[in-house]
């Protein structure tokens, strides 16, 4: 069969899926209009500021429209947070101290995060004096027995849920899975945080999740969020004295939010926002492609073909090493920036298996631009991400395809 008749076979398929992510984007792009209008953005919030930004109007104002579209209290949105694990970070530090424990139910999670909770000689959270436990998912979703029971047997000051796969063979956490386990916790014990590593997921479904009882939700703007627009930068959503908590942690506790400034001005950070919904939509219909490709040709994939994804990646298994390796080099041939580079695997700080990584992308990294990975080990996953368009995603398999085949 020739790639062309694959791709459109696939497409056929994805009819219905792609109608019901059609009208989720819809959805989502109301809801951000209905933001930006009802915060009254103007262009003056577009200006650069230097030095400290005291009342830095596009500083607040990005804020105040993140938080209404997360159905959030107060949100931090910053150039200064380098990355998802930033945010993940000066949340962890924000909102735990000495002496208190927390727990992630979503199994450990990804490696340069393990650093943060419990690395030595770095000033980690452990080095602090915080204890960490996790517990193992159960049949991919989060175990609520065994959460439940932990739970009642000691005081956690947090719960920590981590909605994407990382590098596990596993789909996301949908935000039903991310209800339940928000409302167990909020049943059994009250007073325990709950923080959702939201990154991957945004606009993915019509809500986040702390509008189904996530007290905080933290991720990047590299990836869904920002658009594709946004140059850097991370984001922290939830109730207000929480977000208050971990401003002091992002700059000192004596100024907390009320400083910060970014000499280039915040166009693409509100402009990336506006066109996220959109953005993801394309993502995800190209996920969708891919799986219903993938298991044509006889692959296991996640999400598997007919399901709608719970974030913007497909996983594809391919068992061995050199098909995996050529797929990821041809996605980078079909990418718009270093088309001529040819990805190998080499040790990515943070990682314990070398990694291989497709990104010929327009923001250094951004995982919402089309891009492929994974750590060359066995059963050799590459997680296939993103994608501006969709037409260029349709393009990108083509020629992975026509590479393979």
């Amino acid at each position: 069969m020739k790639v062309n008749e694959i791709i459109e076979i696939a497409e056929n398929r994805a009819e219905d899926l792609f109608k019901e992510l059609d009208r989720r984007a819809l959805y989502n792009q109301k809801k951000v209009l209905d933001a930006f209008r009802k915060a009254g953005v103007s262009y003056h919030h577009f200006n650069p500021t230097t030095g400290y930004g005291y009342g830095d109007a596009g500083r607040e104002k990005l804020g105040e429209v993140f938080a209404d579209v997360f159905g959030a209290d107060a949100a931090i949105v910053s150039p200064n947070i380098v990355s998802g694990t930033h945010a993940l970070t000066i949340a962890l530090f924000g909102l735990l101290k000495t002496g208190d424990s927390f727990i992630s139910a979503t199994g450990d999670p990804y490696d340069t995060l393990k650093e943060v909770i419990s690395g030595k000689n770095n000033g980690s959270l452990a080095e602090y004096g915080v204890m960490y436990e996790s517990i193992p998912l159960k049949n991919d979703t989060v175990d609520l027995d065994l959460l439940e029971k932990k739970l009642r047997e000691k005081r956690y000051k947090l719960v920590m849920l981590t909605r994407s796969r990382g590098y596990d063979w596993r789909s996301a956490l949908s935000l039903g899975e991310i209800a339940a386990a928000c409302d167990l916790v909020k049943k059994v014990s009250p007073e325990t945080l709950v923080m959702v590593d939201n990154c991957y997921g945004e606009f993915v479904f019509t809500e986040e999740p702390t509008q189904f009882g996530a007290d905080v939700a933290v991720g990047s703007l590299i990836k869904n969020i920002g658009g594709g627009i946004a140059p850097t930068g991370g984001y922290v959503a939830g109730k207000r004295e929480l977000v208050e908590k971990i401003g002091f942690r992002l700059t000192s506790p004596s100024i907390g939010t009320e400083v910060g400034s970014y000499a280039y001005g915040y166009l693409p950070f509100f402009q990336g926002l506006f066109l996220a919904p959109s953005v993801v939509r394309n993502a995800l219909k190209g996920v969708v492609l891919a799986s219903y490709v993938f298991e044509e040709l006889g692959f296991e994939v996640l999400p598997a073909a007919g399901e709608i994804p719970s974030d913007i990646v497909c996983s594809v298994k391919f068992l061995k090493p050199e098909p995996m390796i050529k797929f990821i080099q041809s996605v980078q041939y079909v990418s718009p920036v270093d088309s001529t580079a040819t990805p190998e695997p080499w040790d990515m700080p943070g990682y314990d298996e070398q990694v291989i990584m497709a990104a010929g992308t327009f923001v250094a990294g951004a995982s919402i631009e089309l891009s492929a990975d994974g750590p060359v080990k066995p059963p050799y996953i590459a997680y296939f991400q993103g994608g501006l368009t969709y037409e260029h995603v349709k393009l990108a398999l083509t020629e992975a395809l026509r590479d393979m085949l």
